[in-house]
């Protein structure tokens, strides 16, 4: 990501992380699956933010779930970037409301 988006695109996250995730759950190395409180401004924040992400590290696979009232947000990597994953876990773990 270039470097003047980088600050503001991680504080995003961080704010996300914060506010929404009630959950982390890494169910094998390249797969990371964040439960959101489910709104409809939080699915619009997390599908916003994936595809800028996107934009710049192709290498992300976002899917956003919506079902039974529920909300999640799933980012896998190839094996190469298995690290970017666990940065990613860490931060979300690290959100106060994360369980």
């Amino acid at each position: 990501m270039p470097t003047a988006e980088r600050p503001l695109r991680v504080a995003e996250f961080d704010a996300l992380f914060a506010e929404a995730v009630q959950a982390v759950r890494r169910a094998e190395p390249g797969r990371l699956r964040l439960d959101l409180v489910f709104t409809s401004g939080n699915a619009a924040r997390a599908a916003e933010l994936a595809a800028r992400e996107n934009g710049c590290c192709s290498f992300f696979t976002f899917t956003l779930t919506i079902a039974a009232g529920g909300l999640a947000l799933e980012v896998t990597v190839p094996p190469e970037h298995i690290e970017v994953l666990d940065a990613l876990q860490a931060r979300a773990g690290a959100a106060p409301t994360s369980a």
